[in-house]
């Protein structure tokens, strides 16, 4: 199932109305109401040329672009924030505090509050 809300924000994002999505990959204002609306999904080719159109990845709308691997085995699909990311990449610059932080999250975040 398409991700309605992430449909209206990368349409949104560029500067779209549902009618002008609609007009360029070739289905109707109701069309891509229904789908943001999570009332229908869109045709495979339909899907294509919204991600083609949107510059974003199928796997963004449909909410499986990050997964995580819980410990007991069992595998969830789940997204991050945009505000996440860029904290995740920033931390990343650097390494002592992202080792630690990875290594033993619980024991340096309560490091980081006191």
């Amino acid at each position: 199932m398409i991700k309605g809300k992430r449909l209206k924000k990368a349409r949104e994002k560029c500067n779209l109305t549902e009618a002008d999505l609609g007009r360029l990959v070739g289905v109707s204002k109701t069309a891509i109401s229904l789908y943001e609306a999570e009332k229908r999904n869109p045709k495979i080719d339909t899907l294509l040329e919204i991600m083609y159109t949107l510059g974003v990845s199928c796997d963004y709308l449909l909410g499986a672009d990050v997964f995580v691997k819980y410990h007991d085995g069992t595998i969830h699909y789940e997204a991050f924030s945009k505000e996440e990311v860029e904290f995740i990449n920033e931390l990343r610059k650097n390494k002592e505090l992202y080792v630690e932080i990875i290594n033993n999250p619980t024991e340096t975040i309560e490091k980081l509050k006191s």
